[in-house]
């Protein structure tokens, strides 16, 4: 019979959909024909895989009518992984590689003209995907077997050239074969900054307890932060040990941020898991699209998604472009992107930790006491430059801190030993191990990402603490969005300090991370 399937995965979004690419070798006005609403890239695949067909010693049906169908044919199908399945299944019509091997078996590749098998972006998404539709092996390109292996219960064999996958579905001895240049490694600056930031520690930063309490409380409960300050004032330092006081990945959250990086391409091929979580600082003038997510043909996942799980960095937050900065409001209150194009609609996740940083103007000099301003810039400049500190987007950050320069004699105190990233890493762990505890079962994990209403009915502050609550949100101090917020935060404080259920002292510890206002002086010695 002159046809057959093989099968691979398209990738709407994060979402792969298993695709039966079946082949019919039969009489006809010679030639071959690709349905099933191929992009561009993927009708190119015609002649990619009949030469790498033909260089790899193999025989394309030159003098039949061969017709390839990508189903279901009404799902829009890109990029270049269907090359390797639409190869084995021409060969399969055309009775040169046995059917029934192909019935469990899932291909993903692309094929150079020499029949080399090239690395291709969102392998271990669309293994994922296979694996959960009954696939038990899956064909990818060696450079990418470690990645597809993430994957529990699959057999997967990595490959080097066509002929290599020919020859282990005939039961054949696999052939030798040169290896093919991997993906592009342009990726590799960002994870050379990861490494940079992984080796930071805050024993090297003297002073700055406010600050130091603030991240502490950020990072046990996964909440957003902004840090104001002059100039110099170590904003961008402290932000960038955040990292080294969060702990490990979780096995499920490692899987999910892994795919999310593999889908960007941004994982390099034969990197592991990504166990650590991630530090995403990208510049002012980045575009929207690449923020959040877009691009023109497939979406891909932008930064904030990059970020989950970990930091997204957004230092000189202001000189952002007004459309990114609008763009933030939504992944900030959900924790995940939507981005619609056209027929296609992606979703990903986005359960990172903001962090913001600007100065008090645009010059970096502002101080509301004229005598110690150098400020040089006019009125209009400042006021145009702290509007985008005010506003919606500011209302869903969590800690808001105002970061003063060193002091002579915090710099110059012998007995001012600052602690270091690990011991504050520890109660961080404790914290988490709490609400873990408390939040086993939900869709969440953190006191950052649990619902308002949830925690209001089951998570309640003390009575005396939810009256006063109302009163900074009745007085207009608040709105009902900080009012929630700053019940997650007084929920965090108590996991950090030891009480069963928040009460006033944490609530005022809460409100006042929330607002901006000077913590209390027994708060500060537990982060000198």
């Amino acid at each position: 019979m002159p046809f057959a399937t093989a099968r691979t995965i398209a990738l709407q979004g994060a979402v792969g959909h298993l695709i039966d690419v079946q082949a019919d070798v039969s009489s006809g006005m010679v030639g071959t024909t690709l349905v099933g609403r191929p992009d561009v890239a993927l009708n190119e695949a015609r002649d990619r895989c009949r030469m790498a067909v033909v260089n790899s010693g193999l025989s394309w049906p030159t003098t039949r009518r061969v017709t390839i169908l990508l189903s279901p044919a009404d799902l829009v199908k890109r990029g270049t992984h269907f090359d390797l399945a639409i190869a084995i299944s021409v060969l399969a019509a055309a009775g040169l590689v046995p059917r029934q091997p192909l019935e469990d078996a899932l291909f993903l590749g692309e094929l150079t003209l020499s029949g080399g098998l090239r690395a291709v972006p969102g392998v271990l998404p669309m293994t994922m995907a296979g694996a959960g539709r009954g696939v038990r092996r899956v064909f990818v390109p060696e450079t990418q077997a470690r990645e597809a292996a993430m994957v529990p219960g699959l057999a997967v064999l990595g490959m080097r050239s066509l002929a290599q996958v020919v020859a282990e579905l005939r039961g054949e001895e696999v052939p030798e074969a040169p290896p093919v240049a991997p993906m592009s490694g342009s990726r590799l600056l960002t994870w050379r900054g990861q490494g940079r930031v992984e080796e930071l520690d805050l024993s090297d930063l003297r002073g700055m307890s406010d600050a130091r309490y603030a991240v502490e409380v950020a990072a046990a409960g996964g909440h957003h932060l902004l840090l104001s300050g002059p100039k110099g004032a170590g904003k961008t330092s402290i932000a960038e040990r955040i990292p080294g006081l969060l702990p490990d990945l979780a096995a499920e959250e490692a899987l999910e941020l892994t795919a999310i990086h593999s889908l960007a391409g941004a994982l390099e091929p034969g990197d592991g898991m990504l166990l650590r979580p991630p530090f995403i600082a990208p510049h002012h003038d980045a575009s929207k699209a690449s923020l959040v997510g877009g691009g023109s043909g497939r979406v891909r996942p932008g930064e904030i998604s990059r970020a989950h799980a970990g930091v997204l960095f957004l230092d000189e937050f202001p000189l952002f472009a007004a459309d990114v900065i609008e763009a933030l409001r939504q992944p900030l209150e959900s924790g995940e992107v939507t981005i619609a194009r056209g027929e296609e609609s992606a979703t990903f996740p986005a359960r990172g930790m903001v962090v913001l940083a600007c100065n008090p103007c645009p010059c970096g000099n502002f101080h509301p006491d004229a005598r110690m301003s150098g400020c040089v810039c006019a009125e209009p400049s400042r006021r145009h430059y702290r509007r985008k500190l005010t506003g919606p987007l500011v209302d869903r950050i969590d800690i808001t801190r105002h970061i003063l320069p060193l002091r002579l004699h915090e710099a110059r105190d012998p007995l001012a030993v600052p602690e270091s990233s690990a011991s504050v890493r520890r109660r961080v762990e404790q914290a988490r191990a709490r609400q873990a505890e408390r939040f086993w079962g939900r869709a969440w994990r953190l006191n950052g990402q649990a619902p308002g209403p949830v925690l209001t009915r089951e998570w309640p502050l003390t009575a005396a603490a939810q009256r006063q609550l109302e009163d900074e949100v009745f007085g207009g101090r608040i709105s009902r969005r900080g009012a929630t917020r700053v019940h997650r935060l007084a929920w965090t404080v108590a996991d950090l300090h030891g009480p069963d259920q928040p009460g006033e002292e944490e609530l005022d510890v809460a409100l006042r991370l929330r607002t901006g206002a000077p913590l209390p002086v027994a708060v500060l010695e537990r982060a000198r």
